[in-house]
Parts: C-alpha cells; sequence; structure tokens
C-alpha cells in the first residue's frame, strides 16, 4: 500500500482508513481500478468537489477467515440507502455483523470471521464522552485509531464475536454507555480541548466502573492501555492553537498541508497563511463524494478567530 496521493483525476472518496498503520485517504478511481490507498499527514491535499451528489462506497469482502477488505464499487454507481448502491448491499456479506449475535442471517464467511478473538474497549474522547465498542483480532489497532479518541483501553479480550457483542450491550446496559458517538460532536469537543485532564478522569471512572460491571459478569476484565498513534500528537495537545476550518469541505475546491490527524479530524495549514492558526476538520466528510485531485485548488481565504481563547 506504498503510495503516493495522485496529483490528478477524478475520484469517489471512501474517507480516511487506518487499516495500513497510517492515515491514508481511500480513494477509488472513476476510470475504474482498485482502489488508491494515499498517505496525507505532512503532504498537501488539492482538490475540488465535483456536484453535489452522492456516490456508492463499495462493501467489504472477506480476503480470508480472519480478515475483511474495503473494495470499490465496479459501477462507481450513484448512493442509495447507507452510502451503497443496490448492488454493493446485496453482496455486502459484512452488513450482518451488527446483528449477529442476535439471530437472523449469518452467511459462512461471516460466521468465520466472527468466531476469531474479539476485544472489547473503552474510548474517551476530548470532551469526556465515552463509548464501548469491539474489534476483531487483526482489527485491535486500526479500529481504535480510526475512532478518533484521547484515551482508550482495551478491557478484555473474548473468544469470539458473539460473546464480546454481549458484554457490549450488557455493559452499554449497566453502565448507560454509548457505542456510537457522531463525528460533528468529536470534531466540536477538539475545537474547544483546553485540558486533558477532565477526558482523563472520565475514561478512569468509566474504566473503574466497567471493571466492577464485568466482575460481576464473571467475565476477568485485563486492561491494557492503547497506545496512541503519533499521527495525532498534535490534535491531543491543548496548546496546539486551533480554529474550526470556515468553509464546507464537501463543496467548492480546498488546498490544505495536513499537520496532524486524530480518526478523520485533521489539523492543516493553508497556502500563504503566514502567522493564521491551523484548522481543524473532518475529511471522513467526504466520503461518498466525488473529488478532483490537483495542485491547482486551493481554499478561500477566511480570517476567524482561534477556537482557544
Amino acid at each position: 500500500m506504498d503510495q503516493a496521493l495522485p496529483a490528478s483525476g477524478t475520484y469517489v472518496c471512501h474517507g480516511i482508513t487506518w487499516a495500513s498503520g497510517d492515515p491514508r485517504l481511500l480513494l477509488a478511481p472513476v476510470t475504474g481500478g482498485p482502489l488508491v490507498y494515499a498517505p496525507v499527514t505532512g503532504r498537501r491535499l488539492g482538490y475540488q468537489v465535483s456536484g453535489t451528489g452522492r456516490w456508492c462506497t463499495g462493501r467489504y469482502r472477506f480476503a480470508d477467515r480472519v480478515r475483511v477488505e474495503a473494495v470499490a464499487c465496479p459501477d462507481r454507481a450513484p448512493a442509495e440507502s447507507g452510502g451503497q448502491c443496490a448492488g454493493c448491499v446485496g453482496q455486502d456479506d459484512f452488513r450482518f455483523a451488527h446483528r449477529f449475535h442476535s439471530g437472523g442471517h449469518v452467511p459462512d464467511a461471516l460466521a468465520a470471521y466472527m468466531a476469531q478473538p474479539h476485544w472489547l474497549y473503552l474510548a474517551t474522547f476530548a470532551d469526556g464522552t465515552t463509548k464501548i465498542g469491539t474489534a476483531a483480532e487483526p482489527r485491535k489497532r486500526s479500529r481504535l485509531e480510526e475512532q478518533g479518541a484521547l484515551i482508550a483501553t482495551y478491557l478484555a479480550r473474548s473468544p469470539d464475536g458473539r460473546a464480546v457483542r454481549f458484554l457490549e450491550d450488557a455493559l452499554t446496559r449497566r453502565l448507560g454507555l454509548t457505542q456510537t458517538v457522531r463525528a460533528a460532536a468529536k470534531l466540536t469537543a477538539l475545537a474547544e480541548l483546553r485540558d486533558l485532564a477532565p477526558a482523563r478522569a472520565a475514561h478512569q471512572q468509566h474504566l473503574d466502573r466497567a471493571t466492577e460491571a464485568l466482575s460481576g459478569l464473571n467475565v476477568p476484565a485485563t486492561p491494557e492501555p492503547w497506545t496512541p498513534p503519533g499521527e495525532g500528537d498534535l490534535l491531543r495537545t491543548p496548546e496546539t492553537g486551533r480554529a474550526l476550518y470556515p468553509h464546507d469541505p464537501r463543496a467548492g475546491e480546498h488546498g490544505l498541508t495536513v499537520l496532524s490527524c486524530l480518526g478523520s479530524q485533521v489539523l492543516a495549514t493553508l497556502d500563504g497563511d503566514g502567522e493564521q492558526l491551523p484548522y481543524l476538520l473532518d475529511l471522513g466528510t467526504l466520503k461518498g463524494r466525488r473529488i478532483v485531485l490537483g495542485a491547482q485548488f486551493s481554499s478561500p481565504p477566511a480570517a476567524v478567530q482561534s477556537a482557544l481563547f
């Protein structure tokens, strides 16, 4: 996957992925061919959004018994429900994973995938919101890296995907933890980050309660701290000044040099900004958009106040 950001061309953007161990823009060439995994940190990204429609972002297929991989939509078709076209939905066996533990259809490939060990984790975001989640063994790191959390802990290793989802639901009920956090909430929390102490305290409180709850379920907790990737260090540092990007990344043209990446949120500078604070934006909002890449594209100028006063 050692690919550079293409200098030109039109692509359906699949958003940011951490599957290769670092943040990359996942792009499907509209002319066909395999997906492009383009690194973003430390690079300039110039693009123009083509039109206002949403396009199918393909599906996941089982590469073997323990791994899934992204596949581009063969028709590069317009998106329908859930960001996919009907053809890709019909071939996407992985879509049954979220209801795997509650009965219903289970394709053979999904059953084999879910039979491997899974991890239960807690992830805390910049505003102290904490979610509980699960990750298959091969996705232990990348699943958390794509979340955009400040702090996270692996709670326990479960023998399979069914058992771990029962634990996830049990702790959701007992502790009132959420299983999802909206991307917009993550972005706002990072913009307002001034002190890491509240998030650390919230995480420790939830970790203590989750450990106690697992003990009550006769499940031994084996807390293992998550090591955040270095690409997000600037964003996790409250002293790093930042301002919310004043333009909609899903329309018009933009030119950004990415300094730091946390999940799909990036800190970036604009061309010729001089002493202006770096901007915070979510590249995940580009998922399903057609974009044209090119060095000639740049962001409109804007004078904004810092998000940190």
